[in-house]
């Protein structure tokens, strides 16, 4: 059996449209073609499949136990080219289908919850999955084509293949050191120096932040601290350091959101650490439009009200 014959399309027309009127001259007629041209192609199917597909009883027409099989494939048939058309509709489509999105659990979401909200408004079909995952974490699923888009920390020497990455600046953002000392209180700075004495509470060892961190204290010959405690978030950074006097660093971008209590205070290190926070995606990802037109739909949210501007407005 040749399977490429045996699913031609105009064949598998005609044998559908005789199936369903049991009659050679109706489904000629329906089909816009002679009886003997229509007789001809279930010939051409039926020495393909090397049996009768139909058989009469008196001046009845039934489908054979073979043509019953051709029949349930033909349906099958149909049935994946329908569900791959949709599929391909809502891949090429900026109104339809799914995006997946990485946010490095180090981050603050305000905003990208508030964003996902207001796109949602204007592209009610598109389903956004939103992840809150760790850095290796967002990487792998990157490599692996699970995530459409990340949103994290650069720059990010974890990662040697760059040529296949595109990236969408979203703000720059800047580690300020937290503490609850009175001494301190009116301090704009702080040496990396004066905070070696002092017990901090990190985020995890593999983090982004604790990476800078360490090259800071590796900068000036600086042992690390000692350390109460290791935690995933910024808000629970806050917390805990908040209740045990330990002192830690966070985002700007967290600071600005959440509004320090009276008994902890920011600022700056004497050697500020900046990094950017961006969009980071496969660069064939772009091809796909509902991709495209939130990256550009991001980029009007932008402008329209800058990120930090955002953060200290948004509730």
């Amino acid at each position: 059996m040749d399977p490429h014959k045996m699913f031609s399309n105009r064949t598998l027309n005609y044998f559908l449209e005789l199936s369903d009127t049991m009659n050679y001259t109706k489904a000629a007629e329906k089909l816009g073609i002679t009886q003997p041209a229509l007789t001809q192609q279930i010939k051409k199917l039926e020495k393909i499949t090397g049996a009768p597909l139909f058989y009469t009883t008196g001046k009845k027409m039934h489908l054979t136990e073979v043509g019953k099989s051709v029949l349930r494939m033909t349906h099958g048939i149909y049935t994946i080219l329908e569900s791959t058309s949709e599929e391909i509709q809502k891949t090429t489509s900026a109104k339809q289908g799914s995006i997946k999105i990485g946010l490095l659990s180090s981050l603050e979401d305000k905003i990208f919850t508030d964003l996902i909200i207001q796109h949602k408004k204007i592209s009610p079909e598109i389903q956004i999955s939103l992840y809150m995952l760790t850095r290796e974490e967002i990487w792998n699923k990157l490599e692996n084509n699970f995530l459409d888009l990340a949103i994290m920390y650069l720059p990010d020497y974890t990662i040697k293949n760059w040529n296949a990455y595109g990236i969408k600046e979203i703000a720059e953002d800047e580690l300020l050191f937290i503490h609850g000392k009175e001494e301190w209180t009116n301090k704009k700075t702080i040496e990396i120096e004066e905070t070696a004495a002092e017990v901090w509470t990190l985020y995890p060892d593999t983090y982004y932040i604790n990476d800078w961190l360490k090259k800071e204290f590796h900068k000036h010959m600086l042992d690390m601290p000692t350390v109460s405690a290791y935690l995933s978030t910024p808000t629970q950074l806050y917390q805990y350091s908040q209740k045990t006097n330990s002192v830690t660093a966070l985002p700007k971008s967290f600071v600005d959101a959440n509004h320090l209590q009276d008994s902890l205070s920011a600022f700056s290190f004497a050697d500020p650490i900046f990094f950017k926070l961006a969009f980071v995606y496969r660069k064939d990802k772009v091809l796909i439009p509902r991709i495209e037109a939130f990256l550009d739909f991001f980029e009007v949210y932008n402008e329209e009200q800058d990120y930090f501007k955002r953060l200290n407005n948004i509730e």
